[in-house]
Order: C-alpha cells, then sequence, then structure tokens
C-alpha cells in the first residue's frame, strides 16, 4: 500500500514520461506534491523503489522507468531511456499480465519446487499455473513457488505450501524473500542487511544464517502470500 504522497509522485512521474519521455527533475516532483525540500522527494522515490514501482536506470542521469502502477491507476505504464540529457521516445508498454478467471482468481505461473532448507538450483521455466484469489495479488507482478523443506516453519511456511511471491529487486530488511546465490541457487529466507553484507535467516532453530557479499545475492521477490491444502 502507497501513502498518498507516494501514489502522487508514481503518477506524476509516469505521466512525464508519457507525455514527453523526460524524468521531471528533482524541483518538478517538489513542486508537483507540494513538498519543500528535495530531500522528501529522495525518501519517496526510494520508498517507491523498495516497493518494486520504479526503478532508476544505471548510468544515466534523470532516468526513472515505472514498472507497476497501484490499483485504480490503469494499466498503460510509460518508459524511457535518458543519458546526459538526451532524449528517446517514450514507449508504452502493458503492465505484466495473469489470467484472470471468472470465480474471482488469477491464474499465477508456478515456477516449481523452491527450498526452505538448503538453496538447490533456481527454477525459471514456468511449467503449471495455480489459481489464487484475486484480492491476494492485486495490481502486483506475481508468480508461485511450491515449497520443499522446513525451514521456514517458525514463520508459518511448511512443506508442500504455495507462496505468492512479488517480482521485485529490493526489499525492507526483515522482508521474507526469494534469494538467487551466486546466480544458480534459490532460496526463501528472510532478508537481513548490515553494512557490507547481507544474511539470509532461516525461521528454524535447526538451521543456520547464512551471510554474503552483496554481489553474491540478487532479490527475485518478495513473500505477498500463503496457500495450504488440507
Amino acid at each position: 500500500m502507497l501513502t498518498r504522497k507516494q501514489q502522487e509522485l508514481l503518477l506524476f512521474i509516469n505521466e512525464r514520461l508519457g507525455k514527453d519521455g523526460v524524468s521531471p527533475s528533482f524541483d518538478e516532483m517538489k513542486d508537483a506534491v507540494g513538498l519543500k525540500s528535495k530531500s522528501g522527494i529522495h525518501r519517496l522515490i526510494t520508498a517507491l523503489e523498495e516497493r518494486g514501482f520504479i526503478r532508476r536506470l544505471p548510468h544515466r542521469a534523470r532516468a526513472l522507468e515505472v514498472l507497476k502502477l497501484p490499483p485504480g491507476a490503469g494499466e498503460q505504464i510509460s518508459t524511457l531511456a535518458v543519458i546526459e540529457g538526451a532524449r528517446e521516445q517514450p514507449v508504452a508498454r502493458r503492465a505484466p499480465a495473469m489470467a484472470s478467471n471468472d470465480d474471482g482468481t488469477i491464474s499465477l505461473s508456478l515456477h516449481g519446487k523452491i527450498a526452505a532448507g538448503t538453496p538447490i538450483e533456481a527454477l525459471s521455466d514456468p511449467t503449471r499455473s495455480f489459481d489464487v484469489p484475486a484480492s491476494m495479488v492485486g495490481s502486483r507482478d506475481c508468480y508461485a513457488l511450491e515449497i520443499e523443506g522446513d525451514s521456514m516453519i517458525d514463520a508459518g511456511i511448511l512443506d508442500g505450501d504455495i507462496v505468492v511471491v512479488e517480482r521485485c529487486q529490493t526489499a525492507e530488511n526483515g522482508t521474507i524473500v526469494v534469494a538467487l546465490v551466486d546466480d544458480n541457487e534459490a532460496t526463501l529466507k528472510r532478508l537481513r542487511r548490515h553494512r557490507d553484507s547481507i544474511a539470509l535467516e532461516p525461521a528454524n532453530a535447526a538451521y543456520e544464517t547464512r551471510i554474503f557479499g552483496p554481489d553474491r545475492v540478487k532479490l527475485q521477490g518478495r513473500l505477498v502470500g500463503l496457500v495450504r491444502s488440507y
């Protein structure tokens, strides 16, 4: 859920990208949402980035990309690429599609099993689909994974559960995430950052926390829901 100021800024950025393909300046953003300082805009942008709504394009001046919009804001997203003030034409794209069903559910790609114990090789090719309540997903870009293992049982995540994961590349400390380790192993753990290290914490005292350098871990998503069959 976004705050009012976060949503106002997100929609303003998307509008400007759709209009002329250039991100607004911090001064323009400040005026648009009624803030007095650029530091406030920086905090809003960081929050939007952490929640997966935008991303900053690396090595590019004033370059932002809108990844998704909040519910009720429409589906058309504007993207751009800007280098040192040079402009490219904006490209309209559609928000990631997930199949909606008549019974109020959404069919998500089920990417196979992910370890909640020892990391296993990442599964990236969807082979099946899994239906979840539409309210669990909203407008977020999500996929489903089947849990294998017991390292997250104290967080209420059991072997055989289906977890719903929102695609993202950043997450706040304490968030349960899908982490890709060394580009070939994926695991579901709680994220902790400390200085220049990343800890992947289990929720089972029988397992140890694993600590990595930041270049060894890439986030693939964060947990937003769980479905259990009895």
